[in-house]
């Protein structure tokens, strides 16, 4: 077995991990954001800390179902063009496309490292009445947007193959 293959069942492994960690959050934000509007309007007594902890699941949300929804090809496109392109000009925008990502992701690692660097250093917490801690979120922010770049190469390889094939 070749290490690509290896290496891209692994990258499959990783994302499908980050997809269920993505079902979690979904649950999570839903459980408590509804229990968070009884407290506050049934209840009449809101929660400190509810809104704060959705905002980060929210973020993580982000990071993995991001990763998740492009290998299982659920992100979004202009459908109602590309649906009718042939394979190869399918593979051409694809590839177009993945030079901009490219270019997004690597910013978003790139500063979203610095800042997470940052915040580990002052041990960054939430300005609310809890102190929730920020840094272990601006951590993953960058991991996540490693794996997508992985994610991202190799469709963009993928993608070579088919525009060059004969």
């Amino acid at each position: 077995m070749k290490i690509t293959e290896v290496s891209s069942r692994l990258l499959d492994r990783v994302t499908n991990w980050m997809g269920w960690i993505g079902v979690i959050l979904i649950l999570y934000c839903m459980t408590f954001s509804l229990t968070d509007v009884f407290l506050r309007y049934v209840m009449n007594s809101p929660s400190l800390w509810i809104g704060t902890t959705l905002q980060a699941a929210l973020v993580l949300l982000a990071c993995m179902a991001g990763a998740y929804a492009y290998v299982h090809g659920d992100f979004i496109k202009l459908d109602l063009f590309y649906a009718n392109f042939s394979t190869r000009t399918k593979a051409f925008c694809d590839v177009i496309t993945a030079v901009f990502t490219f270019m997004f992701l690597i910013v978003l690692i790139w500063k979203g490292w610095q800042s997470a660097m940052i915040s580990i250093k002052l041990q960054q917490v939430t300005p609310t009445a809890i102190r929730i801690p920020i840094y272990p979120i601006k951590t993953i922010i960058p991991l996540s947007a490693i794996v997508m770049l992985l994610l991202v190469i190799r469709q963009f390889f993928r993608d070579l193959r088919t525009l060059f094939r004969r």
